[in-house]
């Protein structure tokens, strides 16, 4: 999944999104800390292609995206909303193709405003982005093109605490940043950053009323941040070769930003520092089993404050929680499989 596949929901449940290669499957605990019900389909029987995307809006319904296959060697957008854990999600609607007709052009990302309207991001035939937003009063606005070139396939949208859309994209040696000037606008290309950067490990984060701050691997491994108008810093080297996660929590009273991925020992190793103060320095910290090399982790605050983490193999199919212990620091419980 583009974006975190692992959510609380209106009720205060968890849920999680898991990707397979014709669907997307949806779990939710049954009540809090579990059990977690079996595995069931998003949006009905509709045959999907893979790398689904999914958002989160201020009203913690969830927004899905991805690609249908419509004829021999053509695709189209589909969109699922999915209000509460415990509920069905939508069937797929369709919302089409960036380039009104065509394969598959890249894997979308899905970001929601302060108004409850997804906006779906996907790169075009030509290299570009393009983008589809929902309407306040109903239905889907046009597909809008937004610029760009050489864009890698993985995007990274996030909303800002104003709840303004906002969207990171790497290119060759850069870095490109868009963003709405006001609510309901059409996202803007602000700033292009010059920076190594390894495709595919982009993160996006809202940390503060005025920022998000993008985390991203270089070509020699450095976990980087960036928040625009500003220069890119490193942080601390990555803990291992796939993508990173991030997320704000409150730990021992402090506002801090949580880091987790897997590592090189196939653990998966966290890194906390206080939101925005990269200078304070941050390591990583190792945790659980060894782990398949396609694994991924997520991570999300349950209602009760405590963080939670998850990790999935798509090749043997095994998720994984943790939860914050009750005490000081980042103590784990132990990693139990769902």
């Amino acid at each position: 999944m583009n974006g975190d596949w692992l959510i609380r929901g209106r009720d205060g449940r968890l849920s999680v999104y898991l990707p397979t290669e014709d669907a997307v499957l949806c779990r939710a605990e049954l009540g809090p800390g579990g059990p977690w019900e079996p595995p069931r389909k998003v949006g009905g029987d509709q045959k999907l292609r893979p790398g689904p995307a999914v958002g989160q809006g201020a009203d913690a319904y969830a927004h899905l995206a991805a690609w249908r296959p419509t004829k021999e060697g053509e695709a189209g957008l589909v969109h699922s909303t999915h209000f509460r854990p415990r509920l069905a999600p939508l069937d797929w609607t369709s919302i089409g193709h960036p380039d009104k007709a065509g394969d598959r052009t890249g894997t979308p990302a899905v970001t929601v405003d302060a108004q409850g309207r997804a906006h779906v991001f996907v790169r075009n035939r030509e290299g570009g982005v393009s983008m589809r937003g929902q309407k306040e009063v109903g239905g889907w606005g046009p597909w809008r093109d937004l610029k760009g070139a050489e864009v890698d396939d993985r995007l990274a949208a996030v909303s800002g605490e104003s709840g303004r859309v906002e969207l990171y994209a790497a290119v060759p040696g850069a870095l490109l940043h868009w963003r709405q000037e006001k609510p309901g606008s059409v996202p803007v290309l602000e700033e292009a950053m010059e920076t190594p950067v390894r495709a595919g490990t982009l993160h996006a984060l809202a940390t503060s009323a005025e920022h998000t701050t993008l985390f991203y691997a270089d070509d020699s491994g450095d976990l980087c941040v960036w928040r625009p108008g500003t220069k890119p810093v490193t942080l601390l080297t990555s803990a291992g070769p796939g993508p990173v996660t991030a997320i704000r929590c409150e730990l021992d009273g402090h506002d801090c930003t949580l880091l987790a991925q897997r590592s090189t020992s196939g653990r998966v190793a966290f890194a906390a520092y206080p939101t925005e103060q990269e200078s304070a320095g941050a390591w990583w910290t190792e945790s659980g089993p060894q782990l398949p090399a396609d694994a991924v982790v997520a991570m999300a605050v349950d209602e009760d404050g405590r963080v939670v983490a998850a990790t999935l193999s798509p090749s043997t199919d095994q998720l994984l929680i943790t939860r914050r212990k009750d005490e000081p620091g980042l103590a784990l419980e132990a990693w139990r499989e769902v």
